[in-house]
């Protein structure tokens, strides 16, 4: 099975209805399902549960995969699809990846403390941004998808990814710098409430 592609395996599934070969796909895909939906839920047991929901998804699903792109890449567009319907519903969660690289890399302490205030701000600036805006900054900033690979996962042209990425960076921008913008207020009010200004 180790020396059989993804592409392979599919074919193999889908002719003769054998479980070996999707097992197969589950156990070399099923960990890293299952990091994607813990990166939208933030839950352990709700990730377990949107894992085992899309692969049982996938088994009448992959007869319709036409190998027009990776197995990896039509996988991962499932199981993008599947947690932002599911997580449409609830607006909140963090669901910044954690090696997103939107933010500086910081060296001493106590830069790394300004960094974890930015990533913190960047999360709920994250937060603020609707499911569909989340799921494409993820795809192309956390795993590094090609704007054709989100073109074709999202059924719309490549210039439209690169529209609405521009928007969603903009939009999760301005959230980002209003959040700093409230902190700072927030950090004045207090100083200035326990050290008023006397002349």
């Amino acid at each position: 099975m180790k020396q059989l592609s993804d592409e392979e395996l599919v074919r193999l599934y889908v002719e003769t209805q054998r479980n070996q070969y999707f097992e197969a796909l589950y156990v070399r895909y099923c960990d890293k399902v299952y990091r994607k939906c813990l990166s939208f839920t933030k839950d352990p047991a709700k990730a377990e549960d949107f894992t085992h929901d899309i692969f049982l998804k996938l088994i009448t699903k992959l007869g319709g995969f036409k190998e027009q792109a990776k197995f990896s890449t039509w996988l991962f567009s499932v199981t993008y699809n599947y947690c932002t319907d599911h997580t449409r519903v609830r607006r909140g969660g963090e669901v910044l990846a954690d090696n997103m690289e939107l933010l500086p890399d910081y060296g001493d302490s106590d830069e790394a403390e300004v960094a974890e205030m930015e990533a913190a701000g960047l999360r709920k600036a994250m937060d603020r941004l609707n499911a569909d805006e989340r799921s494409l900054l993820m795809m192309k900033y956390q795993d590094d998808f090609s704007i054709r690979d989100i073109a074709d996962m999202s059924n719309i042209t490549e210039s439209a990814v690169k529209m609405r990425l521009k928007r969603a960076k903009d939009k999760l921008r301005k959230h980002y710098l209003e959040g700093i913008v409230m902190w700072l207020l927030l950090a004045l009010k207090y100083i200035t409430t326990k050290w008023p200004l006397r002349f």
